[in-house]
């Protein structure tokens, strides 16, 4: 009869210790993920440690070099870079005509309305800035100025100072 209770003790020893082990095996698999790929850090997805991108130059040839990075949708300037232009030649010629400074703000004005309509806030910024330094009634260029710079220090940033503005995008035809 002892024979028969050891080996009874026996069996259920290597029974249970089986069940132990199986039970071991299932806790690891349920702690560690099943996942086919290689798991990575959040460090691998930062963009903090990678070197920037090279400025590309811009149409007029300068390198487009300032603190202030361009953002928003590329449009297509040309139209009002060539009222701008027409305009600034003319200012040349009769330096003290107010009627042509008026346009020419308009112009500014009218170019920093479209890239304000793409979300480029600080390129539309200096439109809007040389508009009012041309012509210093300019309402509309005085409220834009105002709606930029607070949509700035919502963000809690600093909004470009004058002449910090950067270039507009730059538009690729397709």
């Amino acid at each position: 009869m002892k024979l028969g209770i050891i080996c009874l003790a026996v069996f259920l020893a290597i029974g249970c210790a089986g069940n132990v082990q199986q039970a071991q095996n299932t806790t690891n698999a349920v702690s560690q993920p099943q996942r086919a790929e290689e798991l990575q850090s959040v460090i691998a997805h930062t963009t903090e440690n990678q070197t920037p991108k090279p400025l590309q130059a811009n149409a007029d040839g300068s390198s487009g070099k300032s603190k202030w990075s361009q953002s928003g949708e590329p449009i297509d300037t040309a139209k009002f870079d060539v009222v701008i232009a027409q305009a600034e030649k003319a200012l040349k010629s009769k330096s003290a005509d107010a009627a042509l400074k008026t346009a020419l703000a308009q112009a500014y004005f009218d170019r920093g309305f479209a890239l304000t309509e793409a979300r480029q806030y600080a390129s539309a910024l200096g439109d809007y800035r040389r508009a009012l330094k041309l012509d210093p009634n300019h309402e509309e260029s005085k409220q834009w100025i105002g709606q930029i710079v607070g949509i700035y220090e919502m963000m809690k940033k600093n909004s470009p100072k004058e002449g910090e503005e950067p270039p507009s995008l730059p538009f690729k035809k397709s």
